[in-house]
């Protein structure tokens, strides 16, 4: 699937999607982060694959909870290069920073139903991937300061695309104990009746170099840049987070299929 001349357009797609966060009626928040995660892919039978996932997002590096979040999801892969997801996602987002997400300035609870259609390409030496993804969000919110718990869950929908790209350190292809380097942009929008302020939603940039150490397992680590519209205003200016750190991956991949386990 080659499609070279697509690159520009998406790239300028990345661009005009975060353009947003350079308007000047903004207030603007500096966070430290630390992001460690898992993910787990078992392979069931040539089309069908389970996916687990869990990310514990830190705040000032690791001294503090930013958020804990829970993914899981059936794959689908209708070519080598062409895989759907359908999952649910949880999360618990913390009151980090000096302007907290939730305006009561209390944690809380978001449910996710998430769709995701990925699709890979390859030029030269460079891996692409670009990854869509469609998110049906209900997101925890108090109706009064006094409560403990979260008491409404107001739905939002989110929109999101991520183009990955990955080059091998060695070699032309990743394979095993190949080193690499991975970079990759993610922007977010929201969307529909609840959407508040930030249709932009945020954007992820990350740097990473990575380690292929067989088939099974692979680590990846770098900097990660995040950008955050907060879905209210603050003395009526659009809000901002400029969360800037790193983020350490562990991803591991199983085979199940039973003709691969009787030939190994």
């Amino acid at each position: 699937m080659k499609t070279p001349s697509t690159l520009l357009v998406l790239f300028v797609f990345l661009l005009c999607g975060t353009a947003h966060i350079s308007a000047q009626n903004r207030t603007k928040e500096y966070n430290n982060i630390g992001w460690f995660a898992y993910t787990g892919t078992f392979r069931l039978n040539d089309k069908l694959g389970v996916h687990t996932e869990y990310q514990w997002r830190r705040d000032d590096y690791i001294e503090h909870w930013q958020q804990g979040l829970l993914r899981l999801g059936l794959n689908y892969n209708f070519l080598p290069e062409v895989q759907v997801r359908v999952g649910y996602a949880w999360a618990e987002t913390y009151p980090y920073g000096e302007t907290p997400l939730n305006g009561m300035g209390k944690d809380f609870t978001e449910h996710r139903i998430y769709e995701m259609l990925t699709l890979q390409d390859r030029i030269g030496r460079v891996n692409l991937s670009h990854r869509f993804m469609l998110e049906q969000r209900w997101v925890g919110r108090y109706s009064d300061a006094a409560l403990e718990k979260e008491d409404e869950f107001p739905f939002l929908n989110r929109a999101r695309y991520m183009l990955r790209l990955q080059i091998p350190l060695k070699g032309t292809t990743v394979q095993d104990k190949t080193p690499y380097v991975v970079l990759y942009d993610e922007v977010f929008i929201g969307f529909g009746k609840n959407v508040g302020e930030n249709i932009f939603d945020q954007n992820r940039l990350g740097v990473l170099f990575g380690y292929r150490f067989n088939k099974h397992f692979q680590m990846e680590g770098g900097y990660l840049n995040q950008v955050v519209q907060l879905g209210r205003e603050i003395d009526n200016k659009n809000a901002f987070q400029y969360n800037n750190g790193f983020i350490v991956s562990t991803i591991v991949n199983l085979d199940l299929r039973k003709s691969n386990n009787e030939n190994n």
